[in-house]
């Protein structure tokens, strides 16, 4: 049995292949993903490693009840003078851009980072390597890493504009060094400036942010740990060099975790909808074999013989697939790698890292996910009675199976869409539960009833076939209901894809819209501008004001205070402006008495927290001080301000710097972009965008969302078609007789061809029908146990993105035809009658 199971297989090699790269495709993902986040890894730690290589202890301390900012230069002293230490460094940090010489930013805002140059006794700071020049000397002077002197065409002795909180400050280049330092290897840009300006720039003078200390040789950095700890307060971080590698080799790492969470989701999906391919295959192969397992069984084979060497042939193509995908994983590992650097970072140099643990993971996924499919398959066929096989060539499902598959596809279903609603009514987490539960039930019986579904759904278009495209098109939608088993399990692949994709669709053009109301209904401002790192001040406000044409400048700043017992996230604005820039819509009291230090209130922590107007509440401000305030108004929960609003004047005093996230611009219309950007010319880090940045900028991660679900379309679609392609060949191979007898009474080639791409379209269109029903019914769901957070949420159904759906579903269908439909026209026609 097992030599007549590899026979099988290698009999049957063209119409495996499809079933081989189905499975392929899936390990490729899962396996990509593990060699991707292996490489990543060992990549950070081994790059942290040498950016550590020169610490042997850290040490970070803050305390804000005695608004100590970190570690005091008498500290730092102490530690010097420590047995064992033979170095310690004040270090502080900080965003510092620097722009090119036509005053363009190098690289991301958020990824350029400020430090200090802190040199030890002999002139030389340990974690820095000078090719030209050296540490700066004075507050007048700067260096820049070398990559960054590269990109901004800059050598010693250059003016360099850096780009700090407020307006840019220029000054001299000192020197270009190398580092190991991990994220300025990964590409971010390093700006150093001496000591004392560093820290009035980003902390405080006569304040280090931490310590970095070097052992005397063979001094324990552990022990050395200990003895710091106790010249710092309970709360400080005091950690060995190996500590910190480890700890940051895990943050850069999750640089990919988005990525490759995309990855494992592809691979999820991909695995899934290859369930439905591989077990079609194997169906369709015991129905045509019914004959050749007949025999097997009238010779001596037992059921149980004949279930293993369909297993076996199942072991073999998984093995293959599982191979195969290994190898292509790991081609795509190298592609997720570079991937990275599209998003501003560079990876850690180091080969591919392909573990045992990887290999073994796609072997097992591989073979058994191929075993499970054609498990029932395997079944089936053992179960064919010997004398009922031999005398035919298929045996058709009897009408029992079908009704009882359909009966319980039916109450899975039904069930599934009872808990889907009641979820959708519950809300909250009891919701989301119900709802996920339901959801799997739902599409769980939807794909038993499929076969079903099948002939009522494509008996609509059956009368269009007809009548558009005569013989081909009625004898494809007959085709196409002929056998329900294999049009659903066909159609299944792109039900499933087309379900996912599909609630998501409707639940991002709902919230799009939703979006849309708050950008129009809420921001009245005609642009907003940000900025991409160390943040604005007062000064672009001031700028901006001197526009001409701009009528209103709002500024928003974030902070935090006590209130009431409960911290709460504040935004500090103009009261002056902020109405003219934002239109909220008030329940209670008035946003004019923002203006007398009043603050309003979001009304949903109103509730939560039993606030009213008229309320005083007791405040802690970030500083330790304490106060009260009154409510002076309560609005509608957005998402544009934070659930409390303050004037600008309650907060400053509390606040070491302004620190302003956004500034709303409202114009008569006479002023545009280029005006705001020529007034924030001195600002080289801001960005400045129009009302459709503003709705871009509150529905970005929809859109991103939308994205990753349609990447998982397009797996979706490929494993849909080779699904397709697989089961109209097979089809093909068995019609082969009712295609010549077709050529014999006068259809000719091109009717054979236009009759199998229909086939196939239907097939298709019905899968996404199918999809896009059940995706759009989850999506309701899902929407309104959301709805309660969603300001103007009302469901909305895209059907022009639905249109499309279809289309690429009729796109597939005819594209996976092509082959099949090419071999059926070609067909001998004399020898396809005589085929038995």
């Amino acid at each position: 049995m097992f030599r007549t199971a590899l026979r099988n297989v290698l009999a049957h090699k063209a119409r495996l292949l499809m079933t081989v790269l189905a499975v392929m495709l899936g390990v490729a993902f899962v396996s990509g993903t593990l060699i991707f986040n292996d490489t990543l890894s060992t990549g950070y730690r081994n790059q942290t490693a040498k950016s550590y290589a020169h610490v042997d202890v850290e040490a970070r301390t803050y305390d804000p009840s005695d608004k100590i900012p970190g570690i005091s230069g008498k500290t730092l002293d102490e530690i010097a003078r420590l047995d064992g230490v033979a170095e310690a460094a004040g270090r502080v940090d900080g965003i510092a851009g620097v722009t090119d010489k036509d005053g363009r930013l190098i690289g991301n805002g958020s990824s350029s980072l400020g430090a200090n140059f802190a040199p030890g006794r002999d002139g030389k700071d340990p974690l820095y390597v000078f090719t030209d020049g050296g540490g700066p000397t004075g507050p007048g002077q700067v260096a820049l890493d070398k990559g960054t002197a590269e990109k901004g065409g800059y050598d010693v002795g250059d003016t360099v504009r850096v780009a700090l909180k407020g307006p840019a400050k220029t000054y001299e280049l000192s020197g270009i060094f190398t580092t190991d330092d991990t994220w300025v290897a990964l590409g971010d840009s390093l700006v150093l400036f001496d000591t004392p300006a560093a820290q009035r720039l980003f902390l405080q003078p006569g304040f280090s942010e931490y310590v970095t200390v070097t052992a005397d040789p063979g001094t324990s950095s552990t022990e050395l740990a200990a003895a710091i700890r106790k010249l710092l307060p309970d709360d400080a971080d005091v950690k060995t060099g190996r500590q910190l590698a480890d700890e940051r080799a895990k943050g850069g790492a999750s640089d990919a975790s988005t990525l490759s969470a995309i990855l494992l989701a592809f691979a999820a999906v991909a695995l899934f909808v290859s369930v439905f391919l591989i077990a079609n295959t194997f169906t369709m192969l015991a129905a045509q074999r019914t004959r050749e397992l007949a025999l097997l069984r009238a010779v001596g084979a037992s059921r149980r013989q004949v279930t293993r060497s369909v297993l076996i042939e199942a072991m073999a193509v998984g093995t293959v697939g599982a191979a195969g995908g290994l190898g292509v994983g790991a081609a795509m590992a190298a592609v997720a790698r570079s991937t990275v650097g599209v998003f501003g970072a560079k990876n850690p140099d180091g080969p591919l890292v392909v573990t045992a643990t990887t290999v073994l993971v796609a072997a097992v996924v591989g073979v058994l996910v191929t075993m499970l499919a054609a498990w029932l398959p395997a079944r089936r066929a053992a179960k064919i009675p010997p004398v009922v096989a031999i005398g035919s060539a298929h045996l058709p499902a009897t009408t029992r199976s079908l009704l009882v598959r359909n009966l319980f596809g039916t109450l899975v279903t039904l069930v599934g869409a009872a808990v889907v609603v009641a979820g959708a009514r519950a809300g909250g987490s009891l919701g989301k539960g119900l709802v996920g539960l339901g959801a799997v039930l739902v599409v769980t019986g939807v794909l038993v009833l499929i076969p079903l579904l099948s002939r009522p759904v494509i008996g609509v278009v059956q009368p269009l076939l007809w009548r558009g495209f005569g013989v081909s098109g009625k004898l494809a939608g007959q085709n196409a209901v002929r056998s329900p088993r294999r049009t659903g399990a066909t159609a299944s692949a792109l039900a499933i894809g087309l379900t996912l994709v599909s609630a998501l669709t409707v639940l991002a053009a709902t919230l799009g819209q939703a979006v849309d109301k708050v950008t129009t209904d809420i921001v009245k401002a005609d642009y907003m501008v940000t900025d991409s790192g160390a943040g604005l001040d007062t000064s672009a406000v001031a700028a901006l004001r001197k526009v001409q044409g701009v009528t209103a400048v709002s500024q928003e700043q974030q902070a935090w205070m006590q209130i009431d017992g409960s911290q709460q996230d504040v935004s500090g604005v103009t009261p002056a402006d902020f109405e003219k820039a934002l239109r909220l819509r008030v329940v209670s009291g008035s946003l004019g008495t923002l203006a007398t230090g009043r603050i309003a209130v979001a009304d949903d922590v109103a509730r939560s927290h039993g606030w009213k107007v008229g309320d005083t509440l007791p405040v802690e401000y970030a500083d330790a001080k304490s106060g009260r305030l009154t409510v002076g108004a309560v609005f509608e929960h957005n998402e544009v301000v934070l659930p409390v609003v303050v004037s600008t004047d309650v907060i400053e005093p509390h606040a070491d710097t302004t620190s302003i996230t956004k500034i709303y611009v409202t114009t008569d219309g006479s002023t545009n972009e280029k005006a705001l950007a020529t007034a924030l010319a001195g600002h080289p880090g801001v960005k400045i965008g129009d009302r459709q940045a503003i709705r871009d900028e509150f529905s970005g991660y929809l859109d991103t969302a939308l994205n990753v679900l349609y990447g998982l379309l397009a797996v979706s679609l490929l494993i849909a078609a080779l699904g397709v392609v697989n089961t109209l060949a097979m089809s093909v191979f068995e019609r082969q007789r009712e295609v010549g007898m077709l050529r014999a009474v006068g259809l000719d080639r091109r009717g054979v061809t236009r009759m199998i791409q229909l086939e196939a379209v239907v097939i298709s269109l019905f899968g996404a029908v199918i999809g896009i029903g059940v995706g759009s019914f989850l999506g309701w769901a899902v929407g309104e146990i959301v709805k309660a957070d969603i300001a103007g949420y009302a469901l909305v159904l895209p059907w022009g993105r639905f249109a499309l759906f279809l289309l690429l579903a009729a796109l597939v269908g005819l594209l996976a035809a092509l082959w099949p439909a090419r071999s059926a026209a070609r067909l001998n026609m004399l020898t396809a009658i005589k085929t038995e």
